[in-house]
C-alpha cells in the first residue's frame, strides 16, 4: 500500500512590505477555517512595542533573533494545528530560513506586487524600520526579491480587491 500523502497543515504568505500578506493571511485563514498568525503583529504584542521601537532599542540582529524564534515556533505548532502565517517582509532572507520552512513541508505563496505599486501603497508608512527613503525602499526590494522567488508559488497581489488574491491561491490546488 502506497505511503498516504500528508496535508498540507502550514501556508506561509511572503512578500515585500505592503503587498498584503496580512489582509489576504486573514481572508485565507477564514476561508479555510484555519488559524492565522501575522509574525510582525505577534513580535510587537510579545515584545509589548512597536517593530520600529524593538529596532531603535535593540537592534536589528535581536529583532532577527526573536523574528527566528517564533518562527520556530510557528513551524512546530503547524505540525499539529492548521495554520496560515504572514512573514515580515524580511524573515525569508535570514539565513536558513527557507531551508528550516521547506523542512517541514510547508507551503509558499510569494504575494507578488510591482514596486511602483508597492511604493504606492507604503507611502506615508511610519512604523517601517526600514523604509527610511525611496531608494533605500528600492535597494531592499531588490536584496529580497531572489528569496521571494524561492517561493512554490507565485500569485499576482497587484489588485484592488484581496478576496481575489485569495482565489488565486485557492485555485492552485494544493490547499
Amino acid at each position: 500500500m502506497p505511503e498516504p500523502i500528508p496535508i498540507r497543515r502550514l501556508v506561509f504568505l511572503l512578500g515585500f512590505m505592503g503587498c498584503g500578506k496580512t489582509t489576504v493571511g486573514r481572508l485565507l485563514g477564514r476561508r479555510l477555517g484555519w488559524s492565522f498568525v501575522d509574525v510582525d503583529e505577534e513580535l510587537e504584542r510579545r515584545q509589548g512595542r512597536t517593530i520600529r521601537q524593538i529596532f531603535e532599542q535593540d537592534g536589528e540582529p535581536f529583532f532577527r533573533r526573536i523574528e527566528s524564534d517564533l518562527l520556530e515556533e510557528i513551524l512546530t505548532r503547524g505540525q499539529t494545528e492548521s495554520l496560515v502565517a504572514a512573514l515580515g517582509g524580511g524573515t525569508v532572507a535570514q539565513p536558513g530560513a527557507f531551508d528550516r520552512i521547506r523542512a517541514t513541508g510547508a507551503l509558499t505563496f510569494w504575494l507578488d506586487c510591482p514596486l511602483e505599486e508597492l511604493r504606492r501603497r507604503c507611502r506615508g508608512f511610519t512604523h517601517r524600520p526600514l523604509f527610511r527613503d525611496p531608494a533605500a525602499f528600492d535597494l531592499l526590494f531588490a536584496q529580497r526579491l531572489p528569496f521571494y522567488r524561492q517561493a512554490d508559488f507565485r500569485v499576482d497581489a497587484n489588485r484592488s480587491n484581496p478576496e481575489d488574491v485569495v482565489a488565486e491561491i485557492l485555485q492552485c490546488g494544493v490547499l
